[in-house]
Parts: structure tokens; sequence; C-alpha cells
């Protein structure tokens, strides 16, 4: 007789219950957007289950949601075959071709009708298409094993570690008796706004933008370091299922067991088994009764895919009866019971009319194509910016060039590609101008940068982009003073630097075009108003090169005024780089700024304006009660790069939270916050036990306290 199995420690059995918890919770924020818990008790169960697993590491199970943020970084990616191949779809573009295809489908099923009848029907399910990268999932018993990319539909690149961060991906399928294997089938994708904060991301590093959310998805999946991808936020739906042919559930009503979903015996059953078991299905999925049904589904996603959170380019019809599916069955690279109907590309050619320049607050010279308007997703389009002199390069324009444009993500138009057969003969390759457009200074390109600028502090486009940075929200905040407004300011001389906008009177604002009395006596005010702003607002308002608005709040609260401030950039830059890490390039930009004559006057007329530049009592006081707030006593130690934030600005936010940052591991450390390319500190933590945070981790710990998680819900569930 066989031993009986010990009964569960009492932390083993807390764990299951940990795990079972908060993997509940997370599926139903992710998946079902209905959120069980608050933050902050999701966070606490989180923290507890990591100090478990931290105290045990046998605890620790696969299907752990501490497991889906975390390990070391890949040094390549395997290829692995697929158990069942990936086929891709036959395509249609009009509605001709969809009855062209359902023809064929009626033929080979031997349900043609009579000649001149209307053609039988046959039940479709209709699916949106996704625009974003196919994966297959493995599972064996229940339990994720291995995810892939589609390759060449027989085999692909394993990417299991970076598909586990996706939160609407089950590492464990939520069924009572899961098959022996289960193989599905989905989409990973970026939503929209998710995508425009990665190109906004990108583009201030002066790196190129990705061309569409479909390129950013499949980029990042192919992202050594999980850590980035988990920073991303993928989601992931699932559409595909397949069975062991012998499978069938167990835990029948009266068994006592719970009832798992029955075997499919359509494809609207396969997405209704796929939400069982915990996986995100898109629910505009539609059972379409015959081929006019498809017709009318596919014509109104046409509009309402507009308002979507994601990118499609068409829809999927299938054939619902799986048993109708074998009969059909393949053509060498296709199914014959599917097809992709897809909707007219969003892309569209022009004639370049001529390349501009837009001269930024900061002079950097930015190009952009002007060229005859097109419709693109809904709206007429005649300028694409061109981002930098390497992207002008690479496109290899030329004036009078036909060039095909688009709206990237179905908002941001972007030059797509020249089509150098249609160019005029003998035309002109097309650079950026040597001069400035505005003033006709000199324009440089520092050597390693991306950027080309003017330097000429007094060029009015400078000015303008000056102006319009101090009174944004996050500097002065100063309502009623926008771009128009400003222009006239420029263009008639009234004002030369940021200081004049305070020796502006309500009588002469009143004279300029499309202001008031009434509004002009608001403008004065509020400018009064924006001087007694915070420091660190007015020394983001400032526009220094580097300088935005966290490390804006750590360097005033280090250097509570522009004086000290100054004294240290010019003195003892090392200051600024020990106290916040900052590291030399803003160090150096600091430098510069305060070395510069015209920057000392600007900051000379601010004072006799009235702005204190220096922090008051109140933020001083601010600033010493911050010492003691939730994170004091903890130690942290910065490793490699994190996907947002610098150094300088991680650390301001720990020591804001009243923690220490240190610059080595030791046991004494408490958490370990590893970005991108994390070296040997990584490895250290990893062997003393210390806690390792994302960037996502430490800001929701920042946020909720010591209990935070890096995958827990996010704020405002």
């Amino acid at each position: 007789m066989a031993a009986a199995s010990p009964a569960p420690t009492p932390q083993q059995a807390r764990g299951v219950h940990l795990r079972g918890l908060l993997s509940r919770a997370a599926h139903a924020y992710y998946v079902l957007d209905a959120p069980e818990l608050d933050d902050a008790v999701y966070d606490q169960l989180y923290r507890e289950l990591l100090d478990l697993e931290a105290a045990d590491p046998s605890l620790v199970t696969p299907d752990s949601p501490t497991q889906r943020v975390g390990g070391t970084p890949a040094e390549g990616f395997t290829s692995v075959e697929h158990r069942i191949g990936l086929l891709s779809l036959d395509n249609a573009f009009s509605l001709e071709d969809l009855e062209a295809w359902y023809g064929r489908l009626l033929k080979v099923l031997d349900r043609q009708g009579d000649p001149g009848a209307p053609l039988p029907a046959l039940e479709m399910v209709g699916e949106l298409k996704i625009d974003g990268n196919a994966l297959a999932l493995s599972y064996e018993n229940g339990l994720l094993v291995r995810a892939a990319t589609r390759g060449d539909g027989q085999g692909g690149e394993e990417i299991t570690a970076n598909v586990r961060t996706i939160a609407s991906v089950p590492l464990r399928l939520q069924l009572a008796h899961p098959p022996a294997w289960v193989e599905v089938r989905g989409e990973a994708l970026i939503p929209d706004a998710t995508f425009a904060a990665i190109n906004q991301e990108r583009l201030a590093k002066g790196e190129a933008p990705f061309a569409n959310p479909r390129n950013a998805c499949a980029g990042t999946l192919r992202q050594l370091d999980p850590r980035v991808v988990a920073a991303r936020r993928l989601d992931f739906f699932a559409y595909t299922l397949h069975l062991p042919d012998d499978w069938q559930p167990k835990g029948p009503v009266g068994s006592g067991d719970p009832a798992d979903p029955g075997r499919p015996q359509n494809q609207w059953q396969a997405l209704q088994w796929l939400q069982a078991a915990g996986f995100r299905v898109n629910p505009n999925a539609e059972r379409l009764a015959d081929l006019a049904a498809v017709e009318a589904f596919f014509r109104r996603w046409d509009s309402a895919r507009k308002a979507l959170a994601y990118a499609t380019d068409g829809v999927v019809v299938k054939l619902n009866d799986l048993r109708l599916q074998d009969s059909a069955g393949f053509t060498q690279k296709a199914p014959r019971w599917a097809i992709a109907l897809k909707y007219a590309a969003e892309e569209a050619p022009s004639k370049l009319l001529r390349l501009s320049c837009q001269v930024g607050r900061t002079g950097v010279v930015t190009p952009v194509a002007e060229f005859e308007p097109v419709p693109l997703a809904g709206t007429s389009v005649s300028r694409a910016t061109l981002h930098n002199a390497d992207r002008l390069d690479e496109l290899d324009l030329c004036a009078g060039d036909t060039i095909v444009v688009r709206k990237a993500g179905e908002i941001i138009p972007e030059v797509v590609r020249v089509l150098p057969e249609l160019r005029p003969p003998g035309a002109q390759r097309l650079e950026l101008p040597s001069h400035c457009p505005e003033c006709g200074s000199e324009l440089v390109r520092e050597q390693g940068e991306a950027a080309t600028r003017c330097v000429n502090s007094s060029c009015p486009a400078i000015l303008r982009g000056a102006l319009r940075h101090w009174v944004s929200k996050g500097a002065l905040d100063v309502d009623g003073l926008g771009s128009k407004l400003i222009e006239q300011l420029v263009d008639r001389g009234l004002v030369g630097s940021i200081a004049d906008l305070y020796g502006l009177d309500a009588a002469l604002l009143a004279s300029l075009e499309r202001l008031g009395q009434k509004s002009a006596d608001n403008l004065v005010a509020a400018l009064a108003d924006s001087k007694a702003k915070p420091w660190h607002r007015q020394l983001y308002g400032l526009g220094i090169h580097h300088v935005g608005e966290v490390n804006a709040k750590a360097l005033a609260k280090g250097f509570p005024s522009a004086a000290e401030l100054a004294a240290a950039a010019l003195e003892a830059p090392e200051q600024i780089t020990i106290l916040f890490g900052i590291g030399g390039e803003i160090a150096q930009s600091l430098a510069q700024w305060f070395a510069t004559g015209a920057n000392q006057q600007l900051l000379r007329q601010l004072q006799q304006r009235g702005l204190a530049l220096a922090a008051g009592p109140q933020e001083r006081e601010a600033d010493r009660q911050g010492q003691s707030s939730h994170l004091a006593g903890s130690t942290f130690v910065l490793t490699g790069t994190l996907p947002t934030l610098s150094r300088s600005a991680a650390q301001a936010l720990i020591e804001a939270a009243g923690g220490k940052v240190s610059g080595s591991v030791s046991k004494k450390t408490s958490y370990l916050v590893a970005g991108e390319e994390a070296g040997s500190k990584l490895a250290k933590a990893g062997a003393l036990g210390v806690a390792v945070l994302d960037e996502a981790g430490l800001l929701a710990l920042l946020q909720a306290g010591p209990g935070a998680s890096p995958l827990g819900p996010p704020p405002g569930t």
C-alpha cells in the first residue's frame, strides 16, 4: 500500500491559496475587465507571496503570478517545430472575391444547389482580423510550457519567457481537469495608445519610430530581455483551439467535480472553451447565418473598427461546423474553410510638393514633407514629419517624387516609401538646409546625435517654442496664452524673452487680434499668479536640454534656488551626479546653460519681474517631510537602462518617498531595480535573494507602498 502524501506545511498551503487568489484577480482584471480586488489588497497579497517564495524557493511554481516578470535576458532564440502547423489564410479584397471563395467552398462540400437558385446557407463565424503577430501556445497538463512565433508555419522561434509577461495569457488553464496537451493559436498586439507612447519614447531617445503597431509588437516579442516586453504591456486574443482527438471533459454533473467545458463541435464553441479556460477572446466575433450576414458584418466593421483601441485590417470568416471544416480540408498553404477579407489599405500615393522644416524650442530642425492632399483613415492629409536627416537619407527623397503615405496606427501621417520608377528625369535629391529657415544661422549636428539644431538663442522659432513651453501645463501653466497669441507677440516684436511676458499690460494685449479686454485682464492676472508656482516648475519651464519634469523636481529638491544650482553646475558638477546619479550628460547640459550669458541675463530679468527662482518655505518643509515617508529604511540599487526613467529620475522618486539608493548590492539591499542590459548586480541580487523590480514594479511600489507588485492591477480600477 502506497504511503500517504505528507500534509502540506502552513507555508505551502498559504502559497497555494495566494496563487489562486492572485491568478483569479489578474484574470478578472486583464481578461474579463471586471476587477475583483482593490489595488492595495492585490499588492499586499502579492507581496506576501513574494516574501513566502523568497524565504523558501521550493514554493515557487511555474504558474505563480510572481513568475510573469523577471529572469535574465536571453542570448538568443531557438527554433522549434510546431506540434500543429500555423497555416496562413487566403485573402479576399472585395465582396466579389468573398463570393468566389464561398462558391469554391460549396463545391468542395458538394452543396452547390440547383442552377439559378439562391446559394445554400452555411453558418459562419466572423472575427476581426487583428493587426498583430500570431503566436502558438503549448500547454501540458494545464501549464504553459512553450510559446513560439509563427515562423514559416511549420516552425518558429521559442519566446516563452517573453509571452509569460503578457497578462492576458494564462500561465495555467482554468480547468479542473485539463487535457494532457492543448495547442492555442492567437494574436499578440499592442494597443494604439501604447504604440503612440512607445514611439514618443523612441523619438525622445533619437531612435527611429516603429512604422505601425504590428511592427512594434514583432520587435517587442523578439526582445532578449523579458522585462522590456513586460514594460510594453502587450495584449493577446485567442482564436483557435487544438485538442487531443480522444479528449473528453471530466467532472460531469453529479460527480462532485467542477464541470469543465465540453468538447467543441464548432468554432463558436471553441471560442467559448477558450474563454472558460482563461483566455481573452475578442468580444466582437459573431455567428453569421449565411453569406449575406457575412457581407453585412464586413461592411459594418469597415467604419466601426476605427473606434477600437487596436489596429485591424479586415475580418476573418470561418466555417462554423468543425466536421465540415475537416471535410473541406486544406490547400498546400491555407485552409479551404476560412478566408481573410481585407479592407482597402490605408495607404495612398501622392506627389511631393516641397520639403519644409520646423524649428522646435530646443532648436531641433525637423524636415516635413508637404504633398498633394490624400484621404486617409477618414481625414485629408497633406503633411508628414520625416523626423531627422537620417530618415531623409533613408527615403532617398527627390524633388517631385511620388511617395506612398499612410497613417501609422491610423493616427500619425507618415511617408512609407518613395516610388523611384515615377521620379521625374534629373530630379534633385533633397537634403536638410545648411542654415536655419527662421533666422539664417548655420545649423549644427553634433557627432553621435540624430538631431540637427539651430544654436542661435535669438531665433524667433526657438523663442516661440520657449514661450509655449514656459506657459505649458507642466511648467508655469498660464491659461489663455496659446500658440496664436504667442506668434503675434513674437512677430510684432512685443516679446523678446520669457521675462518680457511679465511686462505686458492689459491695454496692449486688448489691442491684439482676437483678444478682448476681459481676456486681456484674465491673462495679466494669470501671468501674475504664475510667479508663485513652485521652483521645480520654473526650472522645468526654462527648457534646459535633458531636464524634464521628473529631473527638475529632483534638482529643485537638492538645489533649492537657481543660484545654488548654477554654482553646482559651474563649479562642482559632481555634487549633481553624486546626489542624483544624473550622469555627465545632464550635468554638462546644466553647465552649458548656466554659462551662457543670455541665460544669465534671463534669470536676472525674471527675478526683476518678481519670480523668486527658488523654493519657498512650504516647498522646503514638504521636502523635509518627504524624508519620513513609506519607503524610509528601504535601500535600492539601480542597474541597467529603464524603459522611460533615467537613473536620476528613478533615484529622485525613491528618495522623495524616503528610500535610499546605493551603488552596490548587499544583504542589506531591499530591492534591485533592473532595466535593459542589467549586469552582474542582477546575478548577485539573485544569489542573495534580493527582490528584483522592473520599472513598472518600482512605480507601483512608489505609489501604493511596500506591498505593491510589478504586475498588480494598475491604479484606477
